[in-house]
């Protein structure tokens, strides 16, 4: 994706995060974005091409997330704790910024990238976990894949605007507290109180 769509795409998904399922034209995003329908199309020929170039800069945003963050020396729950860090503070890059319903609406396209996104985070989970029972810090009896996938359930969830309506709940603290039961709920005692050590010196800090 070249720089200026990348520019393109991060303002239409301004304009469209309020937008009504009946409101998601491409005439009415030229009108928002203050071009010609006929400048737009020669960029997306449909709206189908520019949900697909939406969720694609998603994915690269997801994925640029996990190569930007070093995690040499550090142990799995650091390197658990700076991706929580990263996603949370860089979620409307990663998410849907859209509340019309695209399963509905797209449902091909969104089938595509809810695997790649799924996929994408269920093997970079299943890595952490597996170092995490080495290294002593998460619980042996534990499943790599089943934890991997309750994970990412808790985060799928954490978008679902009927359970957690935006207006009331800020994404950053439906974050904060999935993450916090789900590390205690997989780490060891040691695995605990390390966790607990690294978060009291994140807040100091």
């Amino acid at each position: 994706m070249q720089v200026q769509d990348i520019s393109l795409i991060e303002k239409i998904r301004q304009y469209i995060a309020s937008y009504k399922a009946e409101q998601f034209t491409l005439k009415q995003v030229a009108a928002d974005m203050g071009i010609t329908l006929n400048e737009l199309r020669t960029i997306y020929k449909d709206e189908s091409a520019l949900v697909e170039a939406i969720l694609r800069f998603e994915q690269d945003s997801l994925e640029t997330l996990f190569q930007d963050t070093s995690f040499e020396n550090d142990n799995a729950i650091d390197g658990l704790l700076k991706v929580s860090k990263e996603l949370s503070g860089r979620f409307t890059n990663i998410l849907p910024s859209f509340n019309f319903h695209i399963k509905n609406d797209f449902p091909d396209l969104y089938q595509e990238y809810f695997k790649l996104r799924t996929g994408f985070v269920f093997g970079k989970i299943s890595t952490n976990i597996a170092d995490g029972i080495r290294e002593g810090l998460y619980r042996p009896d534990l499943s790599a894949e089943l934890v991997s996938r309750i994970y990412i359930s808790r985060l799928i969830d954490l978008y679902n605007p009927d359970f957690f309506p935006p207006a009331q709940f800020s994404f950053n603290t439906l974050f904060d507290v999935m993450f916090d039961t789900f590390v205690r709920g997989i780490a060891t005692e040691e695995g605990v109180k390390y966790y607990e050590k690294k978060v009291k010196c994140l807040r100091l800090g």
